[in-house]
């Protein structure tokens, strides 16, 4: 899907901002999208590198059915090639993957429905899902037809066309937002920053939506930055959860891990102007529980991926009776 044919059997790859152009027998910067005769494949459809059943919480969604389980699948590939990348295995390499078609894909999420496990969908994850777009695109429309609901967790490089074409099937997305700087996105995601924004405006008000941004020791942590970035997401959506991430060195980073006192700073600066503001990857700063904006009721009390959720069903503050952007 998304690509059109030039001379000599070339394609221009659609489907991301690389508008790669791909001649015969190569593939994309993704690795896994490949000119065949002038046809563009996704070699990757339907091969998946990693699944599990995981909390909700992990991919990290606190808004979205707290507490439940979610069947998560990966791929392999990135147009992404981030210096600090998590999961670099499947991204940036090559292993093994396992071959299970859509249709197994959701009887897999059935299956754990059946066996007493709250699972609530399908998670597509680990690796970048838009450069498994075609995958998705066909498990998600099952996935839905099944009762079953479909996340994307994403990077969100990707054009408007394909995005909008997916978004009817999707019901929530965590977006990783890398950092507010073109330059940031260049020289260490070899990648830009407008898509990724444009994505989020695009996507809000079609299905749930959460941000992710890692912060990086000296690279996007400083208060200037973070200030930027707060108030897009405000005249976005002060309701959207924003969760603030300790980064730890990987990949082919080695800068020091993100100090406490950064994370603390991040998130009392963001709550100015946003309502729901969370720490990932720190435990001991006990800052992953949803309050109330307006009185500061414990709402969902976490530790770690244990999620307890209060009485508040009709979607309000028990304390005062504010309610609560929450999908339940």
């Amino acid at each position: 899907m998304f690509y059109t044919k030039g001379p000599e059997e070339q394609v221009n790859c659609q489907v991301c901002p690389r508008l790669c152009n791909i001649p015969p027998g190569k593939r994309g910067f993704c690795r896994v999208r490949e000119n065949m005769g002038g046809i563009l494949y996704a070699t990757n459809y339907a091969e998946c590198s990693s699944y599990a059943l995981d909390p909700i919480e992990k991919k990290p969604l606190y808004h979205f059915y707290p507490g439940k389980l979610i069947f998560s699948l990966g791929t392999v590939g990135c147009n992404l090639r981030c210096g600090f990348c998590q999961n670099w295995q499947i991204a940036q390499e090559t292993p093994s993957t396992t071959r299970i078609s859509p249709e197994q894909a959701v009887e897999l999420a059935l299956e754990q429905k059946k066996r007493g496990y709250p699972c609530v969908g399908l998670a597509y994850t680990y690796s970048e899902p838009f450069m498994w777009y075609e995958y998705v695109y066909d498990t998600a429309k099952l996935a839905r037809d099944a009762g079953l609901k479909n996340v994307l967790v994403t990077n969100g490089y990707v054009n408007e066309q394909p995005l909008r074409e997916l978004l009817p099937y999707i019901d929530a997305m965590n977006i990783d937002v890398k950092a507010f700087t073109d330059d940031f996105y260049r020289s260490t995601c070899a990648g830009r920053l407008d898509p990724v924004l444009r994505t989020v405006e695009v996507a809000h008000g079609h299905c749930h939506i959460e941000i992710t941004t890692l912060l990086i020791t000296g690279l996007n942590d400083n208060q200037e930055e973070i200030s930027s970035l707060v108030d897009w997401l405000a005249g976005v959506d002060p309701d959207m959860p924003l969760h603030f991430s300790r980064y730890f060195p990987n990949y082919k980073l080695d800068l020091p891990p993100t100090p406490e006192e950064t994370l603390m700073r991040a998130r009392d600066l963001a709550r100015q102007k946003l309502h729901y503001v969370y720490i990932g990857n720190a435990p001991q700063l006990k800052s992953s529980s949803t309050t109330c904006p307006g009185c500061g009721t414990v709402l969902i009390d976490r530790e770690g991926y244990r999620t307890q959720v209060g009485e508040i069903s009709d979607g309000t503050c028990p304390g005062c009776g504010k309610r609560i952007s929450l999908v339940t």
